[in-house]
C-alpha cells in the first residue's frame, strides 16, 4: 500500500509540474501587445507622447511583439535580413484605433514575407489640439531613428527600409528619411497633413529628397491634405479634393470630414489587394488628364503607365532621373471599392466639310445585356473633315467582350437647327490594356440628340 501511495504522490508531482509548465508557457506565448485603444475623454484631456513599436511577421501576424527602441536582440520574430516597412498613422481625434489597421497589416503580409512594424504613438497623436500632434511629429521620428540605428547595427540595410506614413504620419517618415540623408529605401505619403507644413521648406515636411523613392496620394487637397507635389510621383485622384462615394454636406457628420482624407489609405489598400491595377496618367493639369491629352505614357515606353499604391515603384527608374524629379499623375475612380476605372479613346474621322464642336456621350454593352456609360468626356470635341478627334473616356466596370456601342452627339445647344456628324470610321481601343482587341465601325452618321446603337467590329489592320 505504501509503495502505491508513493507513485501516486510522484505522479500527482509530475501531473502539476507539467500543469504548471504548460500555464506558464502559454501565458507566455499568448501575451500579445495591441495597439493602444483611447477615447474622446483622453483627447480632451489631452495625451502625453508614448511611442509603441508593435512588431508582426508572417511567423506572428496575429500576435504584435512589442520592440525596444534601445534593444534590437531582445526581438524573437525581427529579421533584418528581410524588407522591414513602418506604418505611421495621424492625428486620432477620437483616440480609437485606426479602422484600416488590421488590413493594412494582414494585406502586406499575405503579399510579401516583411517585417511589419506599426509605430502606435497613439499616445501623443490623440488630442483635439492638432498643434499639439504637430509637435510631437519630430519627437516620433527621433525615436524612429535610434531603433533603425539599432537594426543596423545588427546588419539591417536602409535601401530595405520602407515607411508607410498617412496624414501627420507622413511628415514623420519624412523627418526619419531626411536623418539619413535620403538613403531609406521608400517612402509613401498617404495624404500628407496640409495645416501646419503647407509653404515650409523641404526640412520642415515631406520632401522628394527623404528616400531614394518617395510616392504620395493626394485626396484632400483642399482641407486637410497637401497640395503640392512631395514625391518623385503625386497622384491626384479624382483631381485630388472631392472623392466620389464621400458626403457632400455636414449632415453626414465625422464622415464629411475625413472621408476624402482618408480615401488616399482605401486606394491603397485596393492595391494590396490587386483586384485590378489602378491605370494614372502623368500631366500637368486634371484639366489636360479630362481632355485625353495625357493617356498615352511616351515618356514612359516600353513600360505601361505607372499604376497606384503599392506597385508604383516598378516605375522608380524612369521617376527620378527626371529632370525635374516631380511628376504629377491624375485619374478618376467610382466610389468604392476596387474604385477602379477602365479607359478607352474613342476615335473619330468624320467627313463633314463645316467643323463641328460637340460632345458624344457613349455607351457599351456586353453579351448579357448589361450596358455602362462613360463618365469622362468635359470639354467639347472638334470634329474636322478627315482628321482624327480622340475623346477619352472611362468606365467604372469593363467588358471582357462588347457586343453593342451606342453614341449620342449633341452641341449642348438649346437653340438653332440640329446638326449631323458624318463618320468615316469610329475606332475603340483601350488604354487600360493595350493589347486588347481594338474595335471598330465605319461609314454611318450621327443624328444630334438621337442615340445611335451598332454591333462593332474588329478593325482593320490598317486602322490600328
Amino acid at each position: 500500500m505504501l509503495r502505491v501511495a508513493f507513485h501516486h504522490f510522484h505522479m500527482l508531482k509530475l501531473f502539476l509540474f507539467i500543469f504548471l509548465t504548460y500555464r506558464v508557457r502559454s501565458d507566455t506565448e499568448q501575451k500579445c501587445e495591441e495597439f493602444t485603444d483611447l477615447n474622446i475623454h483622453n483627447a480632451l484631456a489631452g495625451t502625453a507622447l508614448k511611442v509603441k513599436l508593435l512588431l508582426y511577421t508572417r511567423t506572428n501576424q496575429n500576435c504584435a511583439e512589442s520592440l525596444s527602441e534601445y534593444n534590437t536582440t531582445a526581438s524573437t520574430y525581427l529579421d533584418v535580413t528581410k524588407k522591414t516597412v513602418f506604418i505611421v498613422h495621424g492625428l486620432r481625434l477620437t483616440g480609437s484605433t485606426p479602422i484600416w489597421l488590421n488590413d493594412i497589416k494582414e494585406l502586406l503580409l499575405s503579399l510579401v514575407d516583411i517585417n511589419l512594424i506599426i509605430v502606435d504613438w497613439n499616445r501623443g497623436a490623440t488630442t483635439v489640439i492638432y498643434h499639439n500632434a504637430v509637435h510631437n511629429t519630430r519627437r516620433v521620428a527621433e525615436i524612429l531613428k535610434k531603433y533603425i540605428d539599432q537594426m543596423l547595427a545588427y546588419g539591417a540595410s536602409l535601401d530595405s527600409i520602407y515607411m508607410i506614413g498617412v496624414s501627420l504620419g507622413a511628415h514623420i517618415a519624412g523627418f526619419v528619411g531626411e536623418m539619413y540623408n535620403g538613403t531609406l529605401g521608400r517612402i509613401t505619403g498617404l495624404d500628407p497633413a496640409g495645416p501646419s507644413f503647407s509653404g515650409k521648406p523641404p526640412n520642415e515636411r515631406l520632401d522628394h529628397t527623404d528616400a531614394k523613392f518617395v510616392d504620395v496620394i493626394h485626396t484632400d487637397i483642399d482641407v486637410l491634405g497637401f497640395r503640392e507635389p512631395l514625391g518623385h510621383i503625386d497622384f491626384y485622384p479624382n483631381g485630388g479634393a472631392d472623392q466620389p462615394g464621400c458626403p457632400q454636406t455636414l449632415f453626414s457628420g465625422a464622415q464629411f470630414f475625413k472621408c476624402d482624407h482618408q480615401r488616399s489609405v482605401f486606394l491603397f489598400l485596393s492595391s494590396l489587394r490587386r483586384s485590378c491595377n489602378i491605370t494614372t496618367y502623368p500631366c500637368d493639369s486634371y484639366l489636360d488628364y479630362k481632355n485625353g491629352k495625357c493617356a498615352n505614357c511616351e515618356a514612359f515606353q516600353p513600360m505601361p503607365c505607372p499604376v497606384l499604391g503599392y506597385f508604383a515603384d516598378k516605375w522608380k527608374n524612369y521617376l527620378i532621373q527626371k529632370d525635374p524629379s516631380e511628376t504629377k499623375a491624375y485619374f478618376d475612380t467610382s466610389g468604392q471599392e476596387p474604385f477602379c476605372m477602365y479607359y478607352y479613346f474613342v476615335d473619330f474621322i468624320t467627313w463633314n466639310k463645316s467643323i463641328r464642336r460637340g460632345f458624344i456621350r457613349i455607351k457599351i454593352t456586353d453579351s448579357a445585356g448589361n450596358t455602362i456609360e462613360s463618365k469622362m468626356n468635359s470639354e467639347a470635341a472638334t470634329f474636322q473633315q478627315y482628321r482624327q478627334a480622340s475623346i477619352f473616356v472611362g468606365f467604372y466596370e469593363d467588358f471582357d467582350k462588347i457586343s453593342r456601342i451606342s453614341l449620342t452627339f449633341s452641341t449642348r445647344t438649346l437653340i438653332g437647327p440640329k446638326y449631323k456628324l458624318r463618320i468615316l470610321r469610329m475606332r475603340l481601343r483601350s488604354t487600360t490594356d493595350p493589347e486588347r482587341l481594338q474595335m471598330c465601325r465605319y461609314d454611318f452618321v450621327l443624328l444630334e440628340n438621337i442615340e445611335m446603337t451598332f454591333k462593332p467590329i474588329p478593325c482593320q489592320e490598317r486602322d490600328k
